[in-house]
This record gives structure tokens, sequence and C-alpha cells, in this order.
């Protein structure tokens, strides 16, 4: 079925909206989220210069102390070439980490899902470097004394201090870059590659002796060693508080606890909870939170999801909503999230977040199309609650197999009626043969556009499975939505 239920003010609801008139593009210069959006885009170029000036410093470290100078016939040519590798692959390593910390301004810039994507990418340089550090020192140094590779090796192992450390550290570096592989870690549960994953953190920390007591370039008293010290601390510093102290601190400021688990339909469950101070969560609606249910087998699991509704911090004529309380929404796709229809009331839960910019933080434009389907029809309940529009300037189309798939239908229909937003349930089986699309076969010859003739002009929020909401992106693009207004959010691993 391929149904509009609202139409925008002025239009009348089962007829096509209005051609976009002329071209009236808004520039995002002059828009309401202008000044925001030019803040975003500035915080991602200096990621990108900061993460070039990292590696070139790294670099300059060499240089600075005599580098090309100390080079001159082939053995100290190639140990040359393995000190600048290790110091580009442990820069690399940093870089990840600190991608991977959660930091606000990284996650406010690019989101956390692009982020991790290029944390993921770094993974082979860094190992491919380090690896190459290892070989080229090890046949510098080997040249120099008339031993070979291998020998040198052992006897780096055996003589040197610290040495079998950075033995290890590769050895770790090997196993967590391998089980990262998605031909690998598909294999098996995502809590044996997240213990595998926290070897990252060993490997780091049996690297680091070796570089300060072996060699010249971090020797005591250089500022070189001041540098990659601080370097060091710093990261350490910043997952030691992003990843473990801040969510000490937001669960036990919010004490949540479970107040009710609602279904929805014989798949789907919304979990109420009740807290403290949950004002302070007000306006992430989109944005998304690490859950930990603290009962029995349930607290070492982490579930990312979204809010489905604004947190509730005001007395309301419902009876069981006089305290302030909080909700998401949750699809049984496996057993972690099976077991989560079975929570008991008084259940306490661990919070981290939010984290993203599936928000009002993204927003460049004044008009905002919302795309969801199955269950992230819920994050888009809670965007299309609090995302400032007009009347009139907001589209949501949800995608279902089924009228019953549209989670929370009824909720974001009341609520499209109340803030002046147009509304398209498109439900219904794909064609079985044709174009690969989005939309059910009773719309298969539709476009995107057909529905948001504007959408050229306008923040487009995605949210549904990975391989749907790709063919959403690339269709919106083709309809001449850039990347910065593109949003879209990935929890794969």
């Amino acid at each position: 079925m391929n149904s509009q239920l609202l139409a925008s003010p002025g239009q009348r609801a089962g007829t096509p909206p209005s051609p976009h008139r002329g071209d009236t593009r808004h520039n995002p210069t002059k828009g309401k989220f202008a000044a925001q959006h030019r803040r975003r885009m500035f915080r991602a170029d200096l990621l990108t210069v900061a993460l070039w000036a990292s590696l070139a410093a790294a670099l300059a470290l060499w240089l600075a102390d005599g580098g090309v100078s100390s080079v001159g016939n082939a053995t100290q040519a190639v140990t040359a070439v393995g000190i600048l590798a290790g110091l580009a692959g442990m820069d690399l390593v940093i870089l990840m980490l600190l991608l991977a910390a959660r930091l606000p301004f990284v996650d406010g810039a690019v989101g956390h899902d692009r982020a991790l994507e290029f944390h993921r990418k770094l993974g082979k340089p860094a190992l491919y470097l380090l690896l190459a550090h290892g070989l080229l020192l090890a046949t510098g140094y080997g040249m120099a004394e008339g031993l070979n590779p291998v020998s040198e090796a052992v006897a780096l192992w055996v003589l040197v201090p610290d040495m079998w450390l950075a033995f290890v550290s590769m050895a770790l570096f090997i196993a967590v870059v391998v089980t990262s592989l998605v031909a690998v870690r598909r294999r098996f549960p995502y809590e044996f590659w997240y213990f595998v994953h926290l070897l990252t953190y060993l490997a780091v920390a049996t690297a680091l002796p070796h570089q300060f007591s072996v060699g010249g370039l971090f020797a005591e008293g250089t500022w070189q060693r001041w540098y990659w010290l601080l370097l060091c601390i710093g990261t350490g510093s910043a997952l030691a508080w992003y990843r473990i102290a801040k969510p000490v601190i937001a669960t036990y400021r919010h004490q949540l606890t479970v107040r009710r688990v609602v279904r929805v339909s014989p798949d789907v469950v919304s979990i109420e909870m009740t807290g403290l101070r949950l004002n302070e969560l007000s306006g992430n609606g989109g944005r998304f939170f690490v859950w930990r249910f603290l009962a029995p087998g349930m607290w070492w699991q982490a579930h990312p999801f979204s809010l489905s509704a604004e947190p509730q911090v005001g007395p309301t004529s419902n009876r069981s909503s006089r305290q302030p309380s909080l909700r998401i929404t949750v699809r049984n796709l496996g057993a972690g999230s099976a077991r989560l229809a079975s929570l008991k009331p008084g259940t306490k839960v661990a919070i981290e977040g939010p984290y993203g910019v599936f928000s009002t933080a993204a927003r460049s434009r004044d008009r905002v199309v919302m795309i969801g389907a199955g269950i992230g029809i819920t994050p888009l309940r809670a965007l299309l609650e609090s995302t400032p529009f007009a009347p009139g300037q907001a589209t949501v189309l949800l995608r279902g197999s089924s009228p019953e798939e549209l989670f929370l239908g009824q909720e974001i229909l009341e609520l499209c009626r109340k803030r002046g937003a147009t509304l398209f349930h498109l439900t219904g089986p794909r064609a079985a043969h044709g174009r690969n699309t989005w939309l059910p076969a009773s719309a298969d010859s539709s476009r995107l556009r057909d529905f948001v003739p504007d959408i050229a002009d306008a923040d487009v929020y995605v949210c549904g499975p990975t391989a749907w909401a790709g063919q959403v992106l690339a269709e919106a693009k083709s309809s001449g939505v850039r990347e910065e207004q593109l949003h879209y959010e990935r929890f794969d691993w």
C-alpha cells in the first residue's frame, strides 16, 4: 500500500505534493541552521588537518634528531626506514584509539559511526607499518652485525631490555586486526570480538617500554621524549575519562530503573525507565545510548539503542507517567535483544551516551525529511518530536512489509498531525522482479522526488536495515541531496 495519510498545510491528503516551484533551493549559509552547519564542517576540517599534522609530527621527530644526516649507507637506510615505519605506525594506532574514545569533538563533527569507520580503515595500514618496522630493523641491525634477520630478532628478544614486550605487542596487534576482518569477526559473537579488541590496549601498553628504553630518539632530556609521552598520556587519559569515568558518572547521576516492558508487536517491546535528572537527556532524539541492563546474564551485554520518545520530565494526567521517564523500543533480532522482553520492573540500568549526529545537531537546512523502515522507525519518532521545523517543512515516510510493521505508527501519525508534517505509509512486499528498490511493489515505479519534490533542499534522515538504507541514500543522492544533508547512523560492528 502506498498512501499519504497527512498532507502539509495547504495540501489535500491523498494528492501528490505540489512540485517545487522554481529554483528556490535555500542557501545553507542563510537558513536557521546555517551557523551550526558551518561550525560542524569547520570541526570536520580541523580533524582532517589534525590527523595529517599528527602523522607529519611523528616523522618530524626523526628528522629533528638528525635523521637524514645519519643515513650514509644501505644498512643505515634500511634501519632509518624501519624507524620511520614504527613512528608512523604507532601514530596511526594512537589516532585509532582517539577515534574510538568517543570524544565529543569528534562525535559532534563526523558522528560515531564514521569515526569508527575511519578507525577500522586505519587498522591495516597501522599493522603493515608496525610489521615493516620490526622486519626492517631486524634486517638493518642484522646487516650491521653480520646476522640474518631471524638471528637478529632472537638476539633482540634475548639481549635487549623490553624488546620481548615489543614482540608480544606485535602478536597482540596481529590478533586484533585479524579478528576485526569482516570475514573473521562474523564467525564469532560480538562479545568475543569485543574482548579480543580490548587487547589493543594491552598491545599499546606492551609496545611503549622499548620505545623509551631503546635507541636515542626518545632519550631522557629530549623534547621528542616529552612530545611522545604527552601524546600517549593524553590518549590514555581521554580513553579513561570518556570510556570509563563518564559512563560510570552518568549511571550514578541518572539512577535508571526499568519501570515496565510494553509489548508493541509479537517481536517488539518498548522498555520504559524511570530515573533522575532526565531533563538533561532531552533534545537527543535520534542519537543513541549504550544500555546495560544489570540483571543476571545480561549485565555484560551492551545494547546501542536510540530513544523512541523524548524523556517525560513533568507530571502528566497519566498516573503511570508521573515519574520522570524515558523509553526505548527494541525488536527481537537475536538472543541478546530477545532477553530484553523478559526484563523485570526494578532492574537497574547502566547508561553511556548520547552518541552520534543523527539529531538536530546535524541539521543544515530548514526543511527535513525522515525515512524509516521496520524498527528503524522508532528513533525517527523521537527525532520528529524534538527537531524544529515549521508546519509544511517536514515529510515522514514509513516503510514496512505490512501495516503492523510500522512500529509506533499511531504515535507518529499524531505527532505529524500536531506539528504539520506530511506523512506517507509505504507498506507491502517488494517486487519479486524489476529494479532493486526500497519501495513496495505497489510503488515500484515511484521515485523519492514523487513524495518529496523539494528533497534537494532538505536534510534527509534515514534509519533502517543497512541494504534498504543504502538504496534510499543512493536515490537521495541521485535526487540532488548533498552528502552533508544525508544523515544515517550504522550500528553494525
